[in-house]
């Protein structure tokens, strides 16, 4: 048979293939060849053909046939046999092939071989693809290859020992006496594979992480050769001494100090030289000053170093390096709640980086701007965000606006400028804004009483010629309708009051219902509007008339039904029109989770007074009692549904927001409503603590420490918690969703529901998108209102879009008296996948 052609003649004959078929035809000529090799047993040229066999197994070609071949290469006594025959096994074999099995024999010998090549390629190939039983069977082998003298060997060792420990952990102890010299070598292999040996135990093992807390001193006595060396071409890259063995050791240290006073002490002085010495001119010096902020800001260390790390990040946000100035601003992120201060000083460098061509950049740029917003920089911060709204490209739209109105909320100097600020949003991205924008800008309106005439005249102006953004329209025409009268009259006092005539308003009105831009639901606001100003203005009641009754025949259904009831107001009903049309009442935010008692003023939350009024005396209907308390779902919930008039009071929002109110918490029946002379005293045991109740919140510098409430599928949901300065029955809850799974999660909705004794205002997500890689967050404040001073208990649901799946999760969460956890009862959580 004549010889076979080289590897390096088929790789030269592969590559001048002109298209994929050839190449297919060549490789199966050759593959046919090799396997009429194999059943001759040629040992003459088996080395060659399985190097040939690898090749094409790198090109994508099955390659299978080859397995056992290797095996006979590596129990070859030649080296090159063995070399080819171990990265064969290396490549075409893994732990779910029995075959593998095979190869235990070979490896112990070849461990125990005179030649430390051969030993290296055993310890290399058993590192690689070893499985548990071959871990089992050759572990003493590489505890005795990690007692040698030979550094060669020491080095492959200790990586093959790492493996091993990932494989079957409870061999974890027989490596640990070996370990106890590794750190004295002067090698800077084995002592670069020692520290990755011990980062491995100890985070692995609570019991090893603290039999190693005792190395740090030599940890930090090694790191400090390494800084303080000289020039050594052995190991220098770009003017620094081994960086690779530099960030193991800080990896390392930044484990050891986690929650260890002393471990921290111990390393404070070096973290210190490192940052203040390195250079930042080179990527390399850059690799470990990230290193280095990474520990300062995970062990316990001093707050001047923790600033120190806050500027290094700073600085890199000045770095022409993208990759840099996206890690810096990932970091801050992170860092940004428990050093915000030192953060803030960096403000204007986080702002510039809104400007940024690269998206990514320009996404953390922005979370990261939410982030720093506080009552003290409020406007300066929202004339940047403003800006960068106008100029951003439609994906930041929707999320900028959202973060811009619960800033706003949150931190608003005044009401003015709160209305000015949402009204910025509107004109500016109206399109993109949540659906909750509308009705929560027409509450803060009405609400603010002195500002109608303001309002209404600034909607006005805004809206002229203009109908693109939806929402700002819908405002406009709401508040034309309930303040029209303020527009004619020119009331406005904070601006220049501007001449407008009843006909100058309802051809603005008339405008928007025959408008092409205009939507159903704006249309709809539109002619209510008009409707309102029949009310209002005295001169044009014919024409509104008219106008009502054109639309009575609408082809749109709902615009329809409202014109015939509107025409029904005037000709049946006309002695009723003034009264069902005046000025709506000081509202108070309704959500799906209930009524809520807490009212936004000026950026602080205070208790507004319950109105009571007594229930219908008929039936009422089931329908849309189901529908709402369908909205979390769960089968213990049932809907309250009087037959007989009672003299219990009804909530502003009525008994059908009382989504928890009648929840079975025994699993027995419910029982039926208590007759009204009966007082309502006995509460359940174990429900959540009150929140504004002792010993929760007598104390102000004691507060909730947080919670995580929710741990799931990659999704979790952490708590914290605060008082309200203004009234101590008021909590603020603020959730943090955060995602460690590789994709992000999208069209995130939280939903929370209390029982009726309590009130709960559920404010705007920060986002809809939970980053993958816990690289963001999503925030969300809830406030709690709970004038009884009763134990509470609280039912979330999550809804989300993760992998092309509809996710939703429902959880009750329980406080049992102390302020140190929440529980969630087994029988009270369920998953669903739509």
């Amino acid at each position: 048979m004549p010889a076979p052609i080289r590897l390096r003649e088929l790789i030269r004959t592969i590559r001048t293939a002109r298209t994929q078929a050839e190449e297919r035809e060549m490789i199966q000529k050759e593959c046919a060849a090799i396997r009429s090799s194999f059943r001759e047993e040629d040992n003459t040229y088996r080395c060659r053909n399985v190097a040939k066999l690898l090749y094409m197994h790198m090109l994508g070609y099955p390659a299978h046939f080859g397995q056992l071949e290797c095996l006979k290469l590596i129990a070859s006594q030649k080296f090159t046999d063995k070399r080819i025959g171990y990265l064969g096994a290396m490549l075409l074999l893994d732990e779910r092939q029995d075959v593998h099995l095979l190869m235990t024999n070979c490896i112990k010998n070849d461990l125990n071989h005179s030649t430390q090549y051969v030993q290296g390629l055993a310890l290399c190939t058993l590192g690689c693809m070893g499985s548990s039983e071959m871990c089992r069977d050759l572990a003493g082998e590489v505890e005795k290859l990690l007692k040698t003298s030979n550094s060669y060997l020491r080095k492959k060792a200790a990586l093959c020992a790492v493996h091993v420990i990932r494989k079957v952990p409870e061999l974890m102890e027989m490596f640990l006496p070996a370990t106890k010299n590794l750190l004295n070598e002067k090698n800077h292999g084995v002592l670069h594979t020692s520290v990755v040996l011990l980062t491995e135990m100890c985070e692995r093992s609570p019991d090893m992480l603290a039999h190693f807390r005792k190395l740090v001193p030599q940890l930090v006595r090694i790191l400090k050769n390494l800084i303080m060396s000289g020039y050594s071409p052995e190991h220098d890259v770009s003017g620094i001494s081994d960086p690779f063995l530099q960030v193991r050791i800080l990896r390392l240290l930044r484990i050891l100090g986690r929650n260890d006073d002393d471990s921290s002490e111990a390393m404070n002085d070096i973290l210190a030289q490192v940052a203040t010495n390195t250079e930042t001119s080179k990527n390399v010096g850059n690799a470990i000053l990230y290193e280095t902020v990474l520990t300062i800001m995970d062990i316990k260390s001093e707050s001047g170093l923790r600033v120190l790390a806050i500027n290094i990040l700073g600085r890199f946000l000045l770095n022409n390096d993208k990759n840099i100035r996206y890690v810096a601003l990932t970091s801050l992120l992170k860092t940004v709640q428990t050093d915000h201060n030192a953060v803030q000083r960096h403000r204007s460098t986080i702002v510039d980086c809104l400007k940024d061509l690269d998206v990514s950049i320009k996404r953390r740029a922005m979370e990261l701007s939410f982030a720093l917003v506080n009552g003290n920089n409020i406007r300066g911060m929202m004339k940047e965000l403003l800006y960068f709204l106008d100029s951003c490209e439609p994906e930041f739209k929707a999320d900028c606006a959202s973060g811009i109105f619960l800033a706003a909320e949150k931190y608003a100097p005044s009401k003015r400028w709160h209305i000015d600020t949402i009204m910025r949003v509107l004109t500016t991205a109206g399109s993109y804004v949540r659906d909750d924008a509308v009705p929560n800008l027409i509450q803060l309106i009405t609400n603010s009483v002195e500002m109608h005439a303001y309002t209404v005249q600034r909607l006005y102006k805004a809206i002229l010629g203009d109908y693109s953004q939806q929402p700002l329209v819908q405002v406009a025409a709401w508040c034309i309708g309930e303040y029209g009268d303020l527009l004619v009259s020119g009331q406005c006092e904070e601006e220049e009051p501007i001449q407008v005539t009843e006909d100058e308003v309802l051809d603005i009105l008339e405008s928007v219902l025959i408008s092409n831009m205009s939507t159903s639901v704006t249309r709809g606001y539109a002619l209510t509007a008009i409707m309102k100003l029949s009310t209002r203005f005295t001169c044009t009641v014919n024409r509104i008339k008219k106008v009502v009754s054109i639309y009575g025949s609408s082809i749109d259904v709902e615009l329809q039904q409202r014109a015939v009831e509107y025409n029904a107001l005037f000709k049946k009903y006309d002695h009723m029109r003034s009264a069902l049309l005046e000025r709506m009442p000081v509202m108070e935010k309704v959500t799906t989770n209930g009524p809520t008692e807490i009212v936004q003023t000026n950026g602080e939350t205070e208790p507004a007074p319950l109105e009571t009024k007594p229930p219908p005396s008929g039936p009422q209907p089931t329908s849309q009692a189901n529908d709402l308390l369908d909205l979390l779902g769960g089968n213990d919930i049932t809907p309250v549904i009087p037959t007989a008039p009672t003299s219990k009071p009804a909530s502003a929002g009525g008994e059908l927001l009382d989504l928890l109110g009648d929840i079975n918490l025994t699993g027995a029946p419910a029982a039926p409503p208590a007759p009204a002379s009966v007082p309502q005293t006995s509460q359940p045991p174990f429900l959540l603590d009150g929140l504004s109740s002792q010993p929760l919140f007598n104390d102000i510098t004691t507060g909730i420490p947080s919670i995580t409430a929710y741990s799931k599928n990659g999704l979790k949901i952490e708590f914290t918690f605060e008082r309200s300065n203004t009234n101590p029955s008021v909590t603020v809850i603020t959730i943090q969703a955060s995602n460690s799974t590789e994709l992000d999660m999208t069209d995130f909705v939280f939903q929370a529901a209390v029982p009726k004794t309590f009130q709960l205002q559920l404010l705007s997500p920060s986002s809809s998108i939970v980053p993958a890689f816990n690289t963001g967050t999503i925030t969300q404040v809830i406030k709690v209102l709970n004038p009884q001073k009763q134990q509470l208990r609280m039912r979330i649901k999550l809804t989300y879009n993760h992998k092309g799946s509809a996710m939703q999760d429902l959880a009750e969460e329980l406080w049992e008296g102390g302020c140190d956890r929440w529980q969630v009862p087994p029988n009270c959580t369920m998953g669903l996948r739509s």
